[in-house]
């Protein structure tokens, strides 16, 4: 047995989070089941209630499959980096091939562990009757099988050029999403037409395994607008699947050399030797440059919020900046969609295009900076000299925040021109526009106060950035997936529950998005997530209290 594999197995099964996520995934997929588990002594013979639970089960399974996967490949090489043993490493006799096979296979050895556990769940599926649709059981586990391999083998990829675990875990859940969702927008886009554009659009979304998942569970036609799974679909997946892993893992292979350890640093061209083009051009892009305009600390500026801002590695103003300028130019192209009408889509469609752009935002870059604000102090040893000054842990905790909170509100400023050209067109849109940016700013203030209250918990950044994705990522999609079997096999008062409790159907549901409209959930999220938003303040301040306590 390669001696990697039995290491990284034997690191990760022996972790008491292992066995609570092994539990709690077990648990999840037995609710999911018996949720839609016929009662009473009438049976039904038409399949149907078995196929609404297959249905709930695969979404739940591909669901955690998303989340959970990419964790631990993500922050597998890196780690060692940081940590000073990929040198080592490199030094055994064991060549790269053999190295990179120990690292899949522990990520996918964690992933077959957690997979079994789902097993007695399938097998009430397989006992309830009506699962023979496109393969029932056994195609489902394959096609999420292959998505576990396709998804270890990109974030072995990312940590491999990683030089930190939490830019790491950010860049493999940004390709996660994009994998998943960004490949289905020109399906979307291009879905009507026959040309060769069109058909490259038809393989695209073929990388993505939703609509495979959607194929096998006969729902090729919930959610259309790109999320139509056609004939062919889990062929095709399967096919660029292998694809694209064997290309991560050759380019992975051929990255494990001991030049991985040298950070060669370009010589640069200074500024006065550029032609004028470039000198213009980088005058704009370091119009705010923190290395070379920090002066003095304000006596009214939060000298924790200025330090975080002084020495966080992303979020500097000059990468801000071009991040807002690309959301700025993505939502008014939005716009310029809806105001030509070259789609037909409408206003409305539009407008839950821009709030799903500003959550992806906030779901992406509120963990990333959150997670950290805690947990990289305590786990760098810098929270007792943090300590030792004369601030109070009210002041530590208002700067720390309000060091997130400034980029994300800047994120969601660039995305609201796009509002202004929709209330542009149709001036009658500014009731729901408000609602719209009411929903989306209560979203930003929960998704900081969950990164930071995670943040409190855990001593490793790594930790606390995982666990602030999957905490986000099971409050803003999960309900989502109750919503997708609405009326089938969830009935109206059902979904609208779950609705409830997400920021994120909330916001479609304020801006007219189709499929959302039929449900009441506002003001009722606004107060579920309003209160959620002051226990989270005060859990976290009560934290800090504890942390700031004399040991």
């Amino acid at each position: 047995m390669n001696p990697i594999i039995h290491r990284e197995l034997l690191e990760v099964l022996r972790t008491r989070k292992a066995i609570a996520l092994q539990i709690a995934l077990a648990a999840a997929c037995m609710a999911l089941v018996l949720v839609r588990w016929p009662t009473g002594d009438i049976a039904e013979l038409s399949g149907a209630r078995a196929l609404e639970v297959l249905r709930l089960f695969g979404y739940g399974l591909l669901a955690g499959i998303l989340l959970l996967v990419p964790a631990h490949p993500a922050t597998s090489i890196v780690r060692e980096k940081t940590g000073g043993t990929l040198a080592l490493l490199l030094n055994t006799p064991l060549p790269p091939w053999s190295i990179y096979l120990g690292k899949l296979g522990g990520a996918l050895g964690f992933v077959a562990v957690l997979v079994a556990m789902t097993l007695p769940a399938a097998a009430a599926c397989y006992a309830l009757g009506g699962t023979a649709m496109q393969g029932g059981i056994t195609l489902l586990y394959l096609v999420l099988g292959l998505a576990a391999l396709q998804l270890s083998t990109l974030a072995l990829l990312v940590s491999c050029r990683a030089q930190s675990t939490d830019g790491a875990l950010r860049f493999t859940y940004a390709l996660v999403l994009l994998l998943a969702f960004g490949t289905l927008a020109p399906h979307l886009l291009l879905q009507a037409g026959d040309d060769a554009l069109s058909q490259f659009a038809e393989w695209l979304r073929c990388l993505s395994p939703i609509p495979a998942v959607m194929e096998i569970l006969g729902q090729g036609d919930v959610g259309s607008h790109g999320l139509s799974a056609g004939q062919g679909t889990i062929a095709r997946y399967a096919l660029l699947a292998l694809l694209s892993s064997i290309v991560c893992a050759v380019a992975t292979i051929a990255r494990l050399r001991h030049t991985l350890l040298d950070r060669a640093r370009p010589a640069g061209v200074m500024t006065e030797d550029r032609s004028e083009s470039g000198q213009i051009l980088r005058s704009l892009l370091f119009l705010v440059d923190p290395q070379r305009r920090s002066g003095a600390i304000g006596l009214w500026v939060n000298p924790v919020m200025a330090k975080e801002f002084r020495s966080r590695r992303f979020g500097r103003s000059h990468w801000m900046l071009r991040l807002i300028a690309v959301s700025a130019i993505l939502s008014l192209g939005l716009s310029y969609i809806a105001a030509s009408g070259a789609l037909g889509w409408g206003v409305e469609l539009i407008g839950g295009g821009l709030v799903l752009l500003q959550v992806v935002l906030l779901v992406l870059f509120a963990p990333s900076l959150g997670a950290s604000l805690i947990s990289s102090e305590r786990e760098s040893g810098s929270w007792q000299l943090l300590r030792m000054t004369p601030l109070s842990p009210g002041s530590i905790l208002r700067g720390k925040l309000l060091s997130v909170a400034w980029p994300l509100a800047l994120l969601l400023c660039a995305t609201l021109p796009g509002y202004v050209i929709m209330m542009t067109v149709k001036p009658t849109l500014m009731f729901q526009v408000q609602r719209v940016v009411i929903c989306l700013a209560l979203t930003a203030v929960f998704a900081v106060l969950t990164s930071a209250a995670v943040s409190t918990l855990f001593r490793s950044t790594a930790q606390a950035t995982t666990t602030s994705y999957v905490a986000l990522l099971a409050v803003c999609v999960g309900p989502l997936l109750l919503w997708l079997g609405r009326e089938a096999p969830f009935g109206h008062a059902t979904v609208q529950a779950a609705l409830s409790l997400n920021p994120v159907a909330a916001a479609l549901h304020a801006s007219e998005t189709p499929g959302f409209t039929q449900y009441e959930l506002l003001p009722a999220n606004w107060w579920i997530i309003g209160a959620a938003c002051v226990a989270l303040l005060l859990f976290i301040r009560v934290r800090i209290w504890q942390l700031s306590r004399p040991e």
